[in-house]
This record gives structure tokens, C-alpha cells and sequence, in this order.
């Protein structure tokens, strides 16, 4: 059968690519690495590992089996952690996903209270899309995941947070930005910006303005809120920017309007995510309590 060190050892040569940077990640040789991966092959009676003259790549079948290796390796972290934990201590490193239209708006000031209530427990915080970090929490590359929602699965642990309205936002020299309220029908055949289509933020604005018979401009995708911003204040189109990132100092209402649209709202939800396995469902809760505290407060805050 094979070890759980020689799956260990092809997903340091996944992560890696080579087998002299895997080996020294594991702190072993690169002929032990390399030994050991011929020997998990021969025992799976599979080809993993393409060694290629051009470098070293994992075969269709070796990044089929690195997938599910990756969550037998967090399910055997998982039991490790049940075994080691204290009931009454929070403490460990987890690796923490964000989405890039979340984290920077909000998680600072909520690190620095975990921080200082729970010194023991650290967070190690990835950005990322989340469509892709949802699977990186099932296979065992992080351990927790702030995200919109919806997110769905039985193997996973959804606590929502909050709800975070949603505002449409013009360059200061549109025609709706003269006004002191729009209407929703103001808005069908206006052009929105977003960010590419990868992200759970793109898809809502995009039902977002299917409904009010707007468009959503292609090629014009922001790589960030901040540059979708900086686009609407250069005049391309509007845009709809979620209220944590309009109060934030980070972002902000620099050199755009804030439209008041007096027939029509939209939200996106928010929640923490975990595997149901995880044994440290328990501190992730106290992770999710003060995430939803944090949020409800810079909501309540006047803006900048």
C-alpha cells in the first residue's frame, strides 16, 4: 500500500515542479523523493510523473490522484489536530482564504482583536478567487474561507455573517450623478464595470444588471475594486461597489458619487466556510462571530 510520506511527496513535487526544490521543502534527498515517488507509482500501477527533458510535470492520471491525495492528507491533519488540541486553548496555524473584495476592507482591524484576545492562534491569509479557494478548503490547501455566498456542499460548514449592501457608483461628471435620486429605470442601457468572470462578484452583477436591463461592459474587467473605481471616476461607465469598500479607508468614495436610487437595493452575503471534519470547528465559530461583529460595525460607521 502506498505511505502517507509518499503522498506527501507528490504533492510537494505538485506544489514545487521540481524535484530539487520538493525534496528540500521536505528536508530529505532528491534521490529519496525520487525513489520514493517510482515506488508509489509501481505500487499504483500508474505513471504519475512526466520526467520530460524540458522539467518535470505530473501525468492526466497523476493530477487526477494528487487531487484526492491532497484531501486524505487533510483528513490525517484533521486527526492530528483532534488529538493535540486543548478544549480550552484557541492556538495553531490555519491557513485562511479571502476574497480580494472582502479581505483588505475588512480583516485588518478583525486580525488585530484575534490577535490580541488569542495570541496562540494564527492565521495565515491567502488571496484568491473563491471559486477556486472553496476547492482548495476541500483538498486540504486551506483550512477556513471567507467568501459571498451561495456556497454549497455536505462536506462543508457554512456560517453566514452578514448581508453588505451594494451601491451604484458614477464618474462625478455623469448625467445621474447631477441628481438627487435616480430611479431604477434610469439605469436600463447604462454600462457597468466588473471584475472577469472567474468571480462570484462578477456573476451577481451580472444578474444585477440583467434586471435592470443595464450591460456589463466586456474587455473592461478590473483585476480589483480599487481599479474598478479608478475606472468609473475616468469616465468608462458605473459600476456597483459593495459598502464595506465605500466606508473603508483603503478604498473609499475618492473622485466618484455614491447614486441614490430610491426604487431599488441589492446585497451580497457573506459567510465563513470550513470543512465539516475540521476539528476546529469551535474556534472557527469564535473566527466567524468576530468577523460579523467587525462587518456590522464598519457598516454602521460614517464612510472613510
Amino acid at each position: 500500500m502506498p505511505t502517507l510520506r509518499q503522498f506527501e511527496y507528490l504533492v510537494a513535487l505538485d506544489d514545487h515542479g521540481h524535484f530539487g526544490r520538493a525534496a528540500a521543502a521536505l528536508h530529505v534527498s532528491q534521490p529519496t523523493l525520487s525513489q520514493q515517488l517510482k515506488q508509489l507509482e509501481e505500487r499504483l500501477a500508474a505513471v504519475l510523473v512526466d520526467r520530460g527533458p524540458n522539467g518535470v510535470a505530473l501525468t492526466p492520471i497523476g493530477r487526477d490522484v494528487v487531487g484526492k491525495v491532497r484531501a486524505i492528507l487533510a483528513e490525517v491533519q484533521d486527526v492530528k489536530r483532534i488529538a493535540a488540541r486543548s478544549a480550552e486553548r484557541m492556538a495553531g496555524t490555519f491557513r485562511f482564504g479571502v476574497s480580494p473584495t472582502l479581505g483588505p476592507y475588512l480583516l485588518p482591524e478583525v486580525i488585530a482583536r484575534l490577535h490580541r484576545d488569542f495570541p496562540d492562534m494564527k492565521l495565515h491569509i491567502r488571496d484568491g478567487i473563491p471559486d477556486e479557494q472553496v476547492q482548495h478548503l476541500r483538498n486540504g490547501m486551506l483550512d477556513l474561507l471567507l467568501s459571498p455566498l451561495p456556497v454549497a456542499g455536505d462536506d462543508l460548514e457554512i456560517e453566514p455573517l452578514f448581508r453588505e449592501p451594494l451601491s451604484v457608483v458614477a464618474p462625478p461628471d455623469h448625467p445621474l450623478a447631477a441628481r438627487e435620486a435616480v430611479k431604477q429605470a434610469d439605469l436600463a442601457g447604462q454600462a457597468f464595470l466588473s471584475l472577469d468572470l472567474r468571480h462570484h462578484y462578477h456573476r451577481q452583477v451580472r444578474e444585477i444588471c440583467d434586471g435592470l436591463g443595464a450591460i456589463v461592459l466586456k474587455d473592461y474587467e478590473g483585476t480589483s475594486l480599487d481599479s474598478i473605481r479608478q475606472m468609473v471616476a475616468s469616465g468608462i461607465a458605473l459600476a456597483l461597489l459593495p459598502e464595506l469598500y465605500l466606508r473603508s479607508e483603503a478604498g473609499g468614495e475618492r473622485s466618484i458619487v455614491r447614486l441614490d436610487v430610491i426604487d431599488w437595493s441589492a446585497y451580497r452575503s457573506v459567510g465563513l466556510i470550513w470543512r465539516r471534519s475540521s476539528p476546529a470547528a469551535e474556534m472557527f465559530r469564535v473566527v466567524a462571530a468576530a468577523i460579523g461583529k467587525a462587518a456590522r460595525e464598519a457598516m454602521t460607521r460614517p464612510a472613510g
